[in-house]
């Protein structure tokens, strides 16, 4: 890393400063940028390992930092600013939108490697969630009707998805206005980073938490 920094620093302090700038860094964020951290993964993951105990995860479109560790005990949980759901409806949501994911990336045969992310309409991934929330709970379908699905544990969690980065909603053309059920979202690469059973663990434990997988984000 020392001779890099000294070849062409500009570029290492460039992907240094991004890499901690958000929880994710995507190729599209800036393609230059990100091949060049790509074609020097050994040399910024020893880095980031020996010097901090960060975990570098990259793939075909995304790069992550992870540390195990917080150091600074005053701020709590609470105080940091990070994405979670502690609401057991919205977190079977999140789950059940990594569930639905994964049925469309099988349907679609797709891959991380795809030049296109795979795009869904909301109404598609809320009749999917209205199912699998019948069969978690029978016998409830008042409680868990369809407009109580969308109202309770989609609708909440879809700005916190965008604003993090997990989804981007495609606007519809000025002149053609479409109902939320018709709204196109696109399912970013962060997606990928996430394994939906791993993250359902806690929640057959009796934790309501949902939080990122396998430590916190540095950003």
């Amino acid at each position: 890393m020392t001779t890099l920094l000294q070849q062409q620093p500009y570029r290492v302090q460039a992907v240094l400063n991004i890499l901690i700038e958000s929880p994710y860094f995507y190729k599209t964020d800036h393609e230059e940028h990100f091949f060049f951290l790509r074609r020097h993964q050994k040399e910024f993951a020893t880095f980031f390992k020996e010097h901090f105990n960060w975990e570098l995860v990259l793939d075909a479109k995304c790069a992550r930092l992870y540390k195990p560790d917080w150091f600074n005990p005053r701020i709590t949980p609470v105080n940091r600013e990070m994405f979670n759901f502690t609401k057991r409806d919205e977190c079977i949501g999140f789950m059940l939108l990594l569930e639905f994911f994964e049925h469309r990336l099988e349907e679609e045969s797709a891959s991380v490697e795809d030049a296109e992310n795979l795009r869904f309409r909301f109404g598609d991934f809320l009749r999917f969630a209205y199912g699998r929330f019948t069969e978690l709970f029978p016998g409830q379908a008042e409680a868990y009707s369809e407009e109580a699905v969308r109202a309770k544990a989609l609708r909440p969690i879809m700005p916190q998805l965008e604003k993090y980065r997990f989804l981007e909603r495609i606007d519809p053309p000025a002149d053609e206005p479409v109902e939320y059920d018709d709204t196109i979202f696109e399912a970013l690469p962060a997606l990928w980073h996430y394994n939906v059973h791993r993250l359902s663990r806690p929640m057959v434990e009796g934790e309501l938490r949902v939080t990122p997988v396998p430590a916190q984000p540095v950003a």
